[in-house]
């Protein structure tokens, strides 16, 4: 395998194979974010698509940072490809409410498959599900997620918490399952 400099390069010469390594490498990666923000799997197709349309439409604007940036870089644009799809075509239902509850203890996760936790979060409702994404995933802050998403800063403090009660109740609920 290739270093993501020379696949570059060589994306950039024209390099048909090597857009397809290209494709083979990361597509998993941007499937896996898609999957966190969109629950349905058709739409999910659709909007990986976009993203990689994006990607080599886009390939020469990119700026090369070291070894991991270009996977860093399309990771990015399948969640902002995502997110534009839900802003689209999903309710998003934000409340400024900041549930004054003090948080639970947050649940061990180490008894739980990767794949039910990815379950878990594609079932939030699409307003918690963006918000509880952008802020754990991607590391952005309300204020930055506020924007992105063009609600106030509280509801994204809002939709966060109340995602991370959700899951946790759901994470208790198939732990005491499993026993």
């Amino acid at each position: 395998m290739s270093s993501e400099k020379s696949l570059l390069h060589d994306i950039l010469s024209g390099n048909r194979a090597a857009q397809r390594e290209l494709y083979d490498r990361y597509a998993g990666y941007a499937m896996a974010t898609c999957l966190r923000y969109i629950a349905d799997r058709d739409a999910v197709k659709d909007v990986m698509q976009d993203a990689f349309v994006k990607v080599f439409t886009s390939l020469s604007q990119f700026d090369y940072r070291g070894e991991g940036s270009l996977k860093a870089w399309v990771t990015r644009i399948a969640a902002n490809e995502s997110l534009n799809y839900v802003r689209r075509n999903e309710r998003l239902a934000f409340t400024d409410n900041v549930p004054d509850v003090p948080d639970d203890e947050e649940p061990d996760i180490g008894e739980v498959p990767m794949q039910v936790l990815l379950r878990m979060i594609g079932d939030l409702p699409a307003g918690y599900r963006a918000v509880f994404n952008l802020f754990v995933f991607e590391g952005m802050s309300h204020k930055d997620i506020a924007r992105a998403l063009g609600i106030k800063e509280s509801s994204s403090a809002s939709q966060y918490l109340r995602a991370k009660r959700q899951l946790a109740k759901e994470i208790n609920e198939y732990k005491n399952k499993q026993r």
